[in-house]
Formats: C-alpha cells, structure tokens, sequence
C-alpha cells in the first residue's frame, strides 16, 4: 500500500504540475492556430460542454464537495483505491486542476478548440486525463465482469 501511496502521489503532482504549466502558458498568450484545430485560450464557466455555468461561483465548492465526498469513500474502501489507484490519481489530479482554475482564474482554462468538418468543444489536459482514468476504470470493470462470468459458468460446468 506503501508504494501505491507513494507512486500515486508522484503521478498527482506530476500531472498536475503539467497540466498548470499548460494552462500558465495559454493565459499568459500562447495561441496557434491551423486548419483543424486551435490552440487558443477560452474560459469555461460551467463543466463539460459548459453546462451549469449558471453555477459559476458556486461550482468549484459543489466539485469540492464531491471530491472530498470521493476522498471519503476510498479512506473508508482501501481495497477500492488499491485496485484503481491509478486512475483514481489521475482523476483527482485532472479534477483539482481544473478546481484550481476556477479559484485562479475565475473559470477553468480551455485551450484546445478541434473545428474540422465540424465544431467540437474546447478542452484542456485535465480534462483528456479524466476521460483516461474514466476509459481506464470502465476496462478493468469489464476485464473483471468477463473474467466472473468465465469462473462462473465454469463452476456450473463441474
């Protein structure tokens, strides 16, 4: 447990870190622009696709409350974070980053805007490494499901 504690903490600050420097340097002007997509600095006041920016002051408490309702529920299941540590870690980490954001700079840093063929939301890294962690969780649980349901239909085969 030791070193997942250890291994995870490098992961969070190590994600986190980046992701700051990221979003530090697009506030302070980077931008580039080509065909497909863009890089270029945008505020987004509510979470996914915007939705619930008319909670714009009060999100990052709503989210902060649901972290530590997370935070709680893994101190009180340690064989949950031991199994998914390492998505776990990466969801916190996208998701204090965008927290942060929003105590910072008043909203969460967006950046990378695609419209090629079609307009798709503007998005930063935390929020690519949220849908990682979340893409990988769902993988384990299905890993897990087909492997009970192999050990079970082998056990009524006996």
């Amino acid at each position: 447990m030791q070193k997942r504690i250890f291994l995870s903490s490098v992961l969070f600050t190590l994600l986190l870190c980046i992701d700051q420097y990221i979003k530090f340097g697009f506030v302070n002007g980077w931008e580039w622009h080509s065909e497909v997509f863009s890089l270029t600095l945008t505020y987004n006041y509510g979470v996914a696709f915007s939705m619930f920016s008319f909670l714009a002051e009060n999100l990052k408490y709503i989210q902060i409350g649901i972290l530590v309702i997370a935070l709680i529920y893994l101190i009180v299941n340690k064989d949950v974070f031991e199994q998914y540590y390492i998505p776990i870690t990466m969801l916190f980490a996208g998701g204090i980053s965008n927290i942060a954001d929003r105590f910072i700079h008043g909203g969460v840093v967006d950046y990378f805007y695609w419209h090629y063929w079609f307009d798709f939301a503007i998005f930063n890294l935390a929020d690519v490494i949220i849908d990682i962690a979340v893409a990988l969780i769902l993988w384990a649980q299905y890993i897990l499901y087909k492997k009970e349901k192999a050990e079970k239909k082998k056990n009524e085969l006996q």
